[in-house]
């Protein structure tokens, strides 16, 4: 849940800026974009820490999923939003498009039934790579301490007593879940590679 719906919010912001950056141009461009390179320069893993050790700690299992979803999910967006800039830049160029805005079309028309349907492959592309990554993410902070608490069932806390040298030499099966997350990432690392191949155009 937390790899579906931080993807979800990422991807829906990155939609939104990469659109505007791309389609309006001009000076909204250049400051959507230079915001973007500061975010793709950001070391994302140690912001996503910070960002989450500044917000309050002591809060209850569903607030604290909340809290680490929204981190996430706000922390990943400078990427997808610069794919879909490149598209959506591309697509509002195309003769179909000059067509529609020649008879009169609507932005909103032309964004709604022209351009954004173009953007739908980068979308399923990075949608397919994010919810890894940001599993993987959520089991850090739960891993350290900073994520989801207890009761609630998290990859980070089945892993966190790992953290004891004791159960690394006496619990053997202490050691499945981080087992299982081998087939996990490669059947989604597999799913990205063959969205790439699927949406990549035919020459």
């Amino acid at each position: 849940m937390a790899g579906l719906l931080g993807s979800g919010i990422t991807l829906l912001f990155g939609l939104g800026i990469g659109t505007a950056a791309g389609y309006y141009g001009g000076w909204k461009d250049e400051v959507l974009m230079r915001l973007t390179e500061l975010f793709l320069a950001l070391p994302w893993l140690y912001l996503l820490l910070g960002l989450r050790a500044f917000l309050p700690l002591a809060v209850s299992p569903l607030e604290a999923f909340l809290l680490i979803v929204m981190v996430i999910g706000l922390v990943g967006w400078a990427r997808p939003a610069r794919l879909i800039r490149g598209v959506v830049l591309s697509a509002k160029e195309r003769d179909f498009v000059r067509a529609a805005r020649g008879f009169g079309a609507p932005e909103g028309y032309l964004l709604l039934r022209h351009v954004l349907p173009q953007t739908s492959s980068v979308l399923l592309t990075q949608a397919a790579i994010l919810i890894p990554q940001y599993v993987l993410a959520e089991m850090t902070l739960s891993f350290l301490g900073l994520g989801v608490p207890e009761p609630l069932a998290s990859w980070g806390n089945l892993l966190a007593n790992l953290q004891h040298y004791s159960i690394l030499v006496s619990y053997w099966w202490m050691y499945l879940p981080a087992v299982a997350m081998v087939p996990f990432f490669l059947g989604y690392l597999g799913l990205a590679s063959a969205l790439q191949e699927w949406t990549a155009p035919s020459k």
